[in-house]
Parts: structure tokens; sequence; C-alpha cells
């Protein structure tokens, strides 16, 4: 066991944080604290590594190990460059490399005993520059740097020119660096791309340490977690397994919890009619009786009603109005920003009802791209037609809809002026802000606040073109699942960008990559992107660059495929509705034959009632063999 969580609690004036938590982490396992925002998961963090101090309990660290803890926002000020400033993690490395060199220049003038000491001490000092791998430590540290994300043309910038993510995974590599035997690690995935959060993943399966993560993202705790740390109220418990293990096993528990909470409702209930019962009698004895029932129905320890999952926040979008299915084209679009040629030449379209997920490196464009499309930017070359009927709505990661000077009062009844006060409380207490908080400024928000905010003025947009921009940044795992559900129902169109990979996984119908200033086109989740293209590309983009014309050629066979696709399912609802079509025309000549064979005329008249006869049976066989195709259609 490496480390150890006695009985911790804490309190910041009325709000119980942690209330009584106790767990472990045994050598080289690999945890994920979890919990809604504001849990209290980043102070319990804080609380384990000394920043602050527990009210009451005991962390024990065993003896000789050490930690290390990368918080949300790191300040890494340095003026060395990027290269440098993680050589400094290796400074006994480079102490070792100094002294070798400089024992190669003494043994040239040595000799008899003195060379002979210089020779012992270099030995020395090789074996312990091989014990610590300093040969290959240049090697691991720009290995380290490229799996974050940054080039090697960006090895020899500042680390005081970074913005702050950037500095954040500085930070991280630092960390790793240091191979610490247990890492902590607060949202080590909000700023790096997929390419980067992929490398992680593999990096913190390899470690030869314990970890501990505090992550909203999903994905990355069911490849990493063996253990799920869950702070729920304050309270803490454990669960086995990655975090698709413990959302069934928390799922199981919440039933059994409701099964036993309804079982002594219903008990509770009988007895109380029982007991009325008994004192209706007006007897002696069965009042004797009702009393002693009373008594034990006084004891007994009424369990709480389990608060329902995503019973809080409701998201519900629906469009006003169905758009037509052609919802928008684009043609020949291009983007540069001076130099900075982000994407050219690209063309694609999106039908009613789809679902797409735009995913990319950081500074590829994609956000670029909604911009456009929302008239915020214009672009360089190129066409947009939106077809009948669009309504566009738009979810901004940087919330630039929304007016810093407003309340949140004024943001949806300036917007929605037809909506009455009522209506729009009860907008916003749908969205978790009650009483007074209509009244706080937008600007006085978290950013998890101010997602919130946007969100309900998505759903009260009614728009049937759903464009979003990240839109679970900020957003805790119940908020998310709520989304999910929400544009899972949603009958219109969506296009959005995002790196979250569990909500592309459970929502995108179609992924459009952008890769090298041009888009690649898969039909599929996630987890159908990652399979298409392992086949398409074997080796990484990273190691080896594509041509342009490569690029071109496998959008256009991509999309030559979705193309086919699309024919296939519109020639399979257009056979559906021919099928259809014919049922009905021959139920209503069986039905015409019928009323034939009724007739007086004919019931005695054998050669006609014998030719009308056969003439249903070769309907009715007909029928046969179209219900049984209408079943393949349909399904």
């Amino acid at each position: 066991m490496i480390l150890s969580c006695s009985n911790i609690d804490k309190t910041f004036v009325d709000n119980h944080v942690i209330k009584n938590a106790s767990f472990h982490i045994e050598d080289y396992e690999k945890a994920a604290i979890v919990g809604i925002n504001g849990a209290g998961k980043s102070t319990l963090l804080k609380i384990i590594v000394g920043e602050l101090p527990a009210d009451a309990g005991l962390v024990t660290f065993a003896k000789d190990k050490s930690f290390g803890y990368l918080a949300q926002h790191q300040a890494v000020d340095s003026k060395n460059t990027l290269f440098d400033e993680l050589l400094t993690v290796k400074q006994e490395v480079l102490d070792l490399e100094s002294a070798m060199r400089q024992c190669e220049l003494d043994m040239k003038s040595a000799d008899g005993g003195a060379l002979e000491l210089l020779l012992k001490k270099y030995t020395n000092l090789t074996h312990r520059f091989e014990d610590i791998n300093g040969y290959a430590c240049k090697s691991e540290i720009s290995g380290i740097l490229k799996g974050l994300g940054f080039g090697e043309d960006e090895f020899t910038k500042k680390v005081a020119t970074l913005s702050g993510g950037q500095k954040t995974r500085i930070a991280l590599g630092k960390l790793l660096l240091q191979k610490p035997d247990l890492i902590m690690l607060d949202e080590p995935t909000n700023h790096l791309d997929l390419n980067s959060i992929a490398w992680l993943e593999t990096y913190l399966l390899n470690y030869k340490g314990a970890v501990i993560i505090v992550s909203h993202d999903r994905y990355f705790l069911d490849k990493i977690a063996t253990k799920i740390i869950e702070l729920d109220n304050g309270t803490v418990s454990s669960f086995k397994g990655n975090y698709s293990d413990y959302a069934l096993q928390k799922e199981h528990q919440r039933t059994e919890q409701m099964n036993a909470y309804l079982n002594q409702q219903r008990e509770i209930k009988h007895q109380e009619a029982v007991i009325d019962k008994l004192k209706q009698f007006n007897r002696e004895k069965s009042i004797r009786r009702a009393e002693s029932r009373e008594k034990m129905l006084d004891k007994i320890e009424r369990l709480e009603k389990p608060v329902e999952v995503n019973a809080d926040m409701k998201l519900a979008l629906t469009p006003h109005r169905t758009s037509g299915k052609d919802v928008m084209q684009i043609q020949e679009l291009s983007k540069s920003f001076g130099q900075n040629k982000l994407f050219e030449h690209v063309s694609f379209e999106l039908k009613r009802g789809e679902h797409v997920a735009i995913i990319g490196d950081n500074g590829t464009g994609k956000t670029t791209l909604l911009k456009i499309i929302n008239e915020l930017l214009p672009a360089d070359t190129g066409e947009i037609r939106l077809g009948a009927n669009v309504e566009i709505g738009y979810y901004d990661q940087e919330h630039h809809v929304l007016h810093l000077d407003k309340t949140l009062f004024e943001e949806i009844s300036d917007d929605y002026p037809y909506l009455t006060n009522t209506e729009i409380r009860n907008t916003l207490a749908a969205f978790l802000f009650t009483g007074e908080d209509v009244f706080k400024k937008i600007s006085a928000l978290s950013g998890g606040e101010r997602g919130r905010v946007s969100l309900a003025k998505l759903m009260l947009s009614e728009a049937n073109f759903l464009i979003l921009d990240e839109p679970t940044n900020h957003l805790d795992i119940t908020s998310k699942e709520i989304l999910e559900s929400a544009l899972n129902a949603y009958e219109g169109t969506v296009l959005y960008v995002s790196h979250d990979r569990y909500f592309i996984n459970k929502t995108a119908s179609r992924i459009l990559e952008l890769t090298h200033r041009s888009f690649i086109n898969y039909i599929g989740n996630y987890d159908y992107y990652l399979e298409k293209r392992e086949i398409m590309t074997p080796v990484s983009v990273s190691e080896t660059a594509q041509s342009d014309a490569d690029e071109t050629s496998a959008q256009k066979r991509d999309w030559k495929q979705y193309k086919e696709a699309q024919a296939q399912v519109r020639k399979k609802e257009n056979d559906l509705k021919k099928c259809e079509a014919r049922i009905e025309e021959l139920e209503q000549k069986c039905a015409s034959l019928d009323e034939e064979m009724a007739k007086p005329e004919n019931a005695t008249n054998s050669a006609k009632l014998q030719k009308l006869l056969k003439e249903k049976e070769t309907l009715s066989s007909e029928l046969e063999e179209l219900y049984e195709k209408w079943e393949t259609l349909s399904q």
C-alpha cells in the first residue's frame, strides 16, 4: 500500500465537503476520483498533498515513497526554452555528464596512481549514468514533448511566451519525467488534443507506479482506471474496475436502494393500515395491539429515498419546425490567417437528422469553421448554402453569445421577451439556478455555470440545426450524460466540435476529421473511427505526413462510400414504400374478390366461383411473399 486516507473530514463555513472519508491506494494501482462539480475532488487531492489542512483524519504515505502532483492550473514562470525547462528535472543526469566530461579531460594529463583513481571514478560515474538512463535522457524529453502535442519546431520556444494551457502541459511533462512512486493529476486532459490524450493513456497504463486521477473524461477513465473513488454528498465510496464498471455497479446499487426504500414504504403503509383498523375495533385488546405495533413502527430506521439519477438538470431539445432534407452544403471552403493555412477546398454536406462530430488536433481550424458557418468570421473562398427552413442554434465554447454585463434573468428575458417571469425562473431552475441566483451577473459565473446558461438558451431557441463548440467543456459527468440523452432524443441536425471521445461515441453518427488542411469522412462513432483509421492509415500521421494528393484521394474515397451508403438507404426506403403500396393494393383486390364471391349469382355459379377462388389464391400467395419482404425491409 502506497497511500492511506483515514477518516478525512473537511468543512468550508457551512459546506461539509468531505465526511469521514477513508480509502487506500495500492502500489501500481490506477485510481480515479469522480463526482459532480463542487463535490470536493480537488479539495481531497490538496489535502492528500498537504496544500490544505484536513479538519480531522490522517493521510499516510508508505515509507521512502515519493509523489508528484499536477493541479488544474500551473504557473510555470521560466526564461528557459521548452526543452531546457524539462531538462531541469534531469539535474542529476546533467551533473553526472559534466563530471564525466571533466574526468575525461583530467585523464588526458594524469598517470600512475592518479590515473587509476580517475579511471575508477569514471567507471562509477558511467555506471550511475547508465542506471538512471542518462544516455536516453534527451530522447525521453523529446518523446514527452511530442506526446504532449509540441512539435520539434517549438522546442526552442520560451516558456514565458506560452498560454496557460501550454504551461500546464509543460508542468505535466516535468512531472512525468520525475517518475514519482505516486502521480496525482487534476484534470490532466483539459488542455490536450485527442492524439495527446491517447499518448498520455498509453504512458500512464505502462507507468511503473501508482496513479490518482481527477477527471470528467469517461473514455480516458475507461482506459486507465482500475479503481473508482466516488465523492457523493461528502461521502467516499470505492468501486473496483474502470468508469463503465463503476457506472453499472452504481446503477445496480441505486436499484437495490430504491427497492429497499419502496419495500419499507409498503411495509410502513401496511402497518399503519393495520394500526388504524385495530383502533377502529375500539376494544381493550385491539388498542393494546395497536399501541404495540406503533412502538415497533417508531423504532424502524427510515430509509431515505434515493435521489433520481440526472433528476436535477432538465434539458429537452425540441425543434420548432422541421427543416428540409438538405440542411447545409459547403463547397470549396478555404481559410488562412496570414501564412497559417488552416484548411482549403473543403466540401461536404449535411442531411436532416445527422449528428456529425468534427475532430482534429488543436489549432487545425475546427472552431474557425463553426464561426464561418455562423457568419462570425468570413471565409477566404468557397460557399455555404443552408437548406429550406433551417434555423441555427449556436453553442460557443467561449460563451461569446452571453453578455457579461447582464444578469441571468436579463440574459433570458432580453432574448426571449415573450416568456413570463415565472417561465424564465422555471427555465433557469431547470439548469440549477434558483432563488437569488437568477440575479447574478454572467461575469460572476464559473465556466461550468456559463455552460449551463448557454444550454438553457440553446433549449429555448427551438432550433432545428445545432452547432456546438466543445459543449462538454466545464460540465461534470452527470451534466454530460444529460446532454447526451437530450442530443440522442433530438430530431434535428447536429454539427459539433469536441475532444470528449466518450461523448462522441455516444452521440455521433458520423465523424469529420480535420487533418492536413482537409476533411476525412467516417460514417460511424468514435470507436468506428479508430477502427477505420488504423486500416486507412497504418503509419501514424505524426510519424509520416501524407501528401495532399493522398489526403484528397482518401477524402474522396470515404465520401464516395458515404454517398453509396446513403443511396442504399434511400433505395431500401423506396423499396419499403413500394412494398407497402403493393400490399395495400392486393388487400383491396382480395376484399373485392370476397365481395364478388358473396354475391348470390356467383355463389351458385361454380365455374365463376372457381375462377374467383383461384384468383384469390394467387393474390394471397403474393401477399404472403410481400409480408415477408416487408418484415425484412422494415428491420
